[in-house]
């Protein structure tokens, strides 16, 4: 049985892989840009058309609960204290969600492929 997982003893360094990472974070830096002013956008937005109110006193958000609110949808959370109560919020919120699931999905994607350029510098991952 051939066993390739190459030199015995052999490590990723965890410098090497917060390296890599931040390297391709940076060469990614225009799209999370992108994203970040999307986020922007959505949480003016959905304050000032989304109706988002506070469920427990069912009064309208001010725009650090709207933001809080838009963060926490986002993060794919979703506490319930603050809700949208049109249309358009619902939208947004679902907007939000998605985005918060592209943010994730690149931020992980860097973080595995600068595991995986750790590894090959490492000699563990063939060339």
């Amino acid at each position: 049985m051939d066993n390739d997982t190459g030199p015995v003893g052999a490590r990723i360094s965890p410098r090497d892989a917060v390296t890599e990472t931040a390297r391709i974070l940076w060469h990614l830096r225009g799209i999370l840009a992108i994203l970040l002013l999307l986020f922007l956008i959505l949480s003016i937005a959905m304050y000032l058309a989304g109706g988002a109110v506070n469920a427990g006193t069912r009064t309208r958000s001010s725009m650090s609960e709207t933001f809080y609110f838009c963060a926490v949808t986002a993060l794919t959370v979703g506490y319930g204290d603050v809700v949208p109560t049109t249309a358009i919020g619902r939208i947004v919120a679902v907007l939000l969600g998605l985005q918060g699931l592209l943010v994730t999905g690149v931020t992980t994607a860097s973080v595995v492929y600068g595991i995986q350029a750790a590894a090959r510098r490492a000699g563990l991952v063939p060339r």
